[in-house]
């Protein structure tokens, strides 16, 4: 067992990213478009994997404004 006395590596999640992955597989879609991103590409970034820095910004931008459009 090479490698049991290290800790775990795990990617820190936000909770943008943990928001997203709530979401339907269609409105995660839609904001993946709107960042001019696949849906693989922004379900990796909800899963915490490192994306481009602009896609990562885009969808954040698109999951607040999705978030206000519901809470007004």
């Amino acid at each position: 067992m090479r490698g049991f006395l290290n800790p775990a590596v795990r990617s820190s999640v936000t909770d943008s990213q943990k928001t997203f992955r709530t979401l339907s597989r269609h409105r995660r879609s839609k904001l993946a478009a709107a960042a001019e991103t696949t849906l693989i590409k922004a379900d990796q970034w909800g899963r915490g994997v490192p994306v481009d820095p602009k896609v990562a910004s885009a969808l954040d931008t698109g999951l607040k404004a999705l978030r206000a459009k519901h809470k007004g």
